[in-house]
């Protein structure tokens, strides 16, 4: 018999980026992966989600969790300000626009983005990547 199991996707995806698949792990990536297209989440509406669907979880346990799953490459953190981290299910490389006002994030493809010069690279360092952030009003 070939019984369909629901979190197979989900426990496969957490085995490839080597974090084992405990049930708080699965019940985050549940709700972070599963559903269309991407997210844009913070750790705070993460909690609340989780909290909602009956998943006991504490903040810090939902911070280290999305800190895994950016170390294993699951997801993108984006830094908006000193204050504020997005968490990213597009890994993939994009930019972003920030809505100051709302805290939404939109996706730029990076094709939609030309730099034509970068500063000079300090001696010894090479560029891992580049992330824009254009800032956003109401009109």
């Amino acid at each position: 018999m070939n019984h369909y199991r629901p979190y197979r996707p989900l426990l496969e995806k957490l085995r490839h980026a080597g974090l084992r698949p405990t049930r708080q792990r699965l019940a985050l990536a549940r709700l972070m992966f599963e559903g269309d297209g991407h997210r844009h989440v913070t750790a705070e509406v993460l909690h609340s989600e989780a909290m909602a669907s009956n998943v006991p979880v504490s903040l810090a346990t939902v911070y280290n969790t999305l800190h895994q799953f950016t170390d294993g490459g699951l997801l993108r953190e984006v830094i908006v300000d000193s204050g504020r981290s997005y968490f990213d299910t597009n890994t993939a490389d994009h930019h972003h626009f920030f809505f100051e006002e709302t805290g939404t994030l939109i996706d730029i493809p990076a094709s939609d983005v030309s730099i034509a010069q970068i500063p000079e690279i300090p001696a010894g360092a090479e560029v891992r990547s580049m992330d824009l952030i254009i800032r956003l009003a109401a009109a």
